[in-house]
């Protein structure tokens, strides 16, 4: 996939995945939120608990997992820091990580809680 193609098909799927999520009823918060230690492709949130979305698109589900590697995971945890810095309840915010893959066929599978230990 060439780069402007791929950022479009990137794009497409981030918007994909933001209207599934505010079909469950979240909001959302922001896309694309960039801080000193990267960006988040999507931030929801769901009552007090906010939740940080990686969404990866690639040609199947098990491709799109492929992509997230462990230093990419480190980055976006430490860019959701700064995230709740500004937080009324800074660190102690209920947070989760979910990452949103998407297919060729823009199918959409998320893992809740994808980063958990």
């Amino acid at each position: 996939m060439s780069g402007t193609v791929g950022f479009h098909a990137g794009l497409a799927a981030e918007d994909s995945v933001a209207r599934g999520y505010e079909r469950r009823g979240l909001a959302i918060a922001a896309r694309r939120w960039r801080g000193r230690a990267g960006e988040i492709d999507l931030i929801a949130r769901e009552g007090d608990e906010v939740i940080f979305v990686e969404v990866k698109q690639s040609s199947s589900f098990a491709r799109a997992a492929e992509r997230v590697s462990p230093r990419q995971a480190r980055r976006i945890m430490a860019a959701a820091q700064e995230f709740l810095d500004g937080e009324p309840r800074g660190q102690l915010t209920d947070i989760r990580f979910d990452v949103a893959l998407v297919d060729a066929m823009g199918r959409i599978e998320i893992l809740e809680n994808a980063f958990a230990a």
